[in-house]
């Protein structure tokens, strides 16, 4: 089995101001144990997921699949490494030329499917329309400190900010897909442009998307020009075809009926074991960077109130949770959004709400509320969740009835996964439960999660304390200084519980025996079916 990782050491930004973060150059995807790269076939790779494609410009994309597709032909500067560190993609170099000038050095040899070269041209005009144009997304979430950026060579781009920021130039380039400037800038805004492909789709990626069966299928065709992030510069599958399953059992049997090759959203606990003995599908162990989380909408009248937040926190039993639903496939992050994973920053003081229905009860009647003749308090809340996180629907459930023993009235709103993400954007929840796949740069992750305007802001908290250390830390180029500035925001989040969190996963994913040569990543986002492992991967000989 020849199933790879890549986790090269990436560029850091930390220490003296000017420092300039040197990185490797982009990673070859022949690891340790591999033999010659496999060579081009006709072979079609065939993958399943659970959610429908929303967009397809990945400038506003907000699904799974949204991701899983476009990021076939659409590359990012960065990549990333199992503690979050960040490594070399499309950028082979980056970091600061000083306090508010960022830069990147990028690759020459990338080319559009069209046949125009990707240049830093197209790299600057992508930050630029962002910032100017403010799609929803993660990717504009990265730009509050971004004034400009210019193309100072054909491989080159400088970012001017119009504040020092120490995690942007990594999270920008991490997190934004570059997109070809002229396809893009004819269309207009590209908070407003569908790119539906009815001219066709350019792609700098392995893979361009050909037909679109909308609920149903999207295929992908190999490109005719090199893709340089494989070994020999040619992926080996001639299509990538994801199919859309209404849920985790039925992708399951498909996989085993050899319908379809890999599933890409993680397995749900219980049946991992189950698959990990079945002949013919092999199970790859990736790592997690993200949490699932609750949190709760200080809108709410009631839950603006720090005790009521407190009795909800203390009403969760996370443990049973953790053991029953996740089947010990999961950790407790201390109820901290510093996690264990980010070792540099994560705070063992801070601990695990206790889960005690007496002292819900108690801060309950500190807050002004009485029970009444059957012990219940004249509090009731919506939780939103996802019908398509099977585990989230699980556990939900155990909220909502341990919730009831502290006597909170907790009533269940599972929802289609593209209804319960413009609910959550609307700010139409009372309780909103879901996971975050990545979070690795506790800055960025802050100033997303806890800012007022933040994308992901879903407490809609705004905590002048809070804003200020963020604030401090941004600016901060000393890491041990910024450390300690991020665990006491991490402190004030765990104690007016303007977060939940109630674990991070450990993820496992199922591919058939029949192919090899993926390479992981960390993140369900990534995992398995990033652009360079699908394209690495083959069907093994004789099958």
């Amino acid at each position: 089995m020849k199933l790879r990782r890549l986790s090269l050491a990436g560029a850091a930004v930390a220490g003296a101001l000017a420092l300039a973060a040197c990185a490797p150059q982009a990673p070859s995807s022949e690891g340790e144990g591999s033999g010659a790269p496999a060579e081009a076939g006709d072979d079609t790779l065939t993958i399943a997921t659970t959610t429908d494609v929303v967009n397809y410009n990945p400038l506003i994309g907000n699904s799974r699949s949204d991701y899983w597709v476009t990021n076939l032909m659409y590359p990012h500067l960065l990549s990333i490494a199992d503690d979050g560190s960040k490594e070399a993609a499309l950028a082979t170099d980056w970091g600061y030329v000083d306090e508010t000038t960022g830069f990147y050095e990028i690759r020459d040899d990338f080319t559009w499917s069209d046949g125009e070269p990707l240049t830093a041209d197209d790299v600057a005009w992508t930050l630029n329309a962002v910032k100017q144009d403010a799609p929803a997304g993660t990717f504009y979430g990265q730009m509050g400190h971004v004034e400009s950026a210019e193309a100072v060579s054909p491989t080159r781009v400088e970012v001017t900010l119009t504040e020092p920021d120490t995690s942007v130039i990594e999270e920008i380039g991490f997190w934004g897909n570059i997109v070809p400037q002229h396809v893009f800038e004819p269309a207009g805004s590209v908070a407003e442009f569908a790119n539906d492909g009815e001219d066709g789709w350019v792609s700098a990626g392995p893979y361009v998307l050909t037909d679109v069966q909308a609920g149903q299928s999207y295929t992908l065709e190999r490109t005719e020009q090199d893709y340089p992030l494989v070994e020999g510069g040619t992926p080996v599958p001639a299509r990538v075809v994801y199919r859309v399953y209404p849920d985790v059992n039925t992708e399951i049997l498909a996989l085993q009926s050899g319908e379809v090759d890999v599933i890409a959203n993680a397995l749900p606990p219980a049946q991992v074991e189950q698959l990990r003995g079945t002949d013919g599908i092999e199970i790859a162990e990736v790592p997690g960077l993200g949490y699932a989380h609750m949190v709760y909408n200080m809108d709410h009248p009631d839950l603006a109130k720090t005790e009521v937040r407190q009795a909800l926190a203390h009403a969760a039993d996370y443990e049973t949770i953790r053991e029953v639903v996740l089947q010990g496939q999961a950790d407790s992050t201390g109820s901290s959004p510093l996690m264990p994973v980010l070792s540099q920053y994560h705070d063992d003081s801070l601990t695990e709400y206790e889960f005690d229905p007496e002292l819900s009860r108690s801060l309950l009647e500190d807050a002004g509320y009485t029970a009444d003749a059957d012990g219940m308090f004249p509090v009731s809340f919506r939780l939103l969740y996802s019908l398509q996180d099977s585990v989230t629907s699980q556990w939900a459930q155990l909220v909502k009835d341990s919730a009831a023993e502290a006597g909170i009235t907790i009533e269940l709103e599972g929802l289609e996964r593209n209804t319960y993400l413009a609910r959550t954007d609307e700010g139409d929840y009372d309780i909103y439960a879901g996971n975050f796949a990545i979070m690795d740069d506790p800055v960025t992750n802050f100033t997303l999660s806890y800012l007022p305007g933040g994308a992901i802001n879903y407490t809609h908290v705004d905590d002048p304390e809070l804003n200020e250390l963020v604030a401090r830390a941004a600016v901060t180029p000393d890491t041990d200084e910024k450390v300690e500035v991020m665990r006491e925001a991490a402190a004030l989040v765990h104690e007016q519980v303007y977060d939940n969190i109630m674990y991070t996963q450990n993820l496992y994913m199922a591919y058939s025996s029949d192919w090899d040569g993926f390479v992981i990543k960390p993140s369900e986002l990534l995992s398995v079916v990033h652009a360079q492992s699908v394209a690495s991967a083959y069907r093994v000989s004789g099958q």
